[in-house]
């Protein structure tokens, strides 16, 4: 393990069963990004997708933790309904804790070919189990996904 996880993106450790990560960012928002990226690095290899397909995502949720969980539902459902995976991602998240939170994101990517990119892991959930969002000098997410 990197002694400093700020110097990355994401990191995954293991859990039974399942697969866990942790996403960090400066922002709010670009530890957001991050756990778009690290749940589709579960998927496929994010490295050599091409940003060709653009989507708008506009959600609100009651906290910060649902505001999470279906950020990275709604990136699953995209992915099983219109068989895209995505490695591009700008989200711009406004609210508070009394009036709930709002998440506007675009996100780019490109429709998965089995023939072209590596099939990895399939995700069939985000999980609330050990979910995290912690904040020192920046943000630390933890997810664990169901697959």
């Amino acid at each position: 393990m990197q002694e400093n996880p700020r110097e990355m993106p994401f990191e995954f450790f293991d859990v039974t069963a399942d697969i866990g990560y942790r996403a960090y960012g400066d922002t709010l928002n670009q530890a957001f990004e991050n756990a778009g990226l690290a749940l589709f690095e579960v998927i496929t290899d994010t490295s050599v997708l091409k940003p060709s397909i653009k989507k708008t995502i506009s959600l609100k949720s009651e906290d910060k933790k649902a505001l999470l969980f279906d950020w990275l539902n709604e990136l699953i459902f995209l992915h099983d309904a219109e068989y895209l995976v995505f490695s591009c991602f700008q989200v711009d998240i406004s609210g508070d804790d009394i009036k709930g939170y709002q998440l506007d994101a675009v996100v780019w990517g490109e429709e998965f070919e089995q023939s072209q990119h590596e099939s990895r892991d399939e995700v069939k959930a985000v999980t609330y189990h050990l979910m995290e969002i912690e904040k020192d000098d920046g943000y630390r997410i933890q997810v664990i996904v169901d697959v």
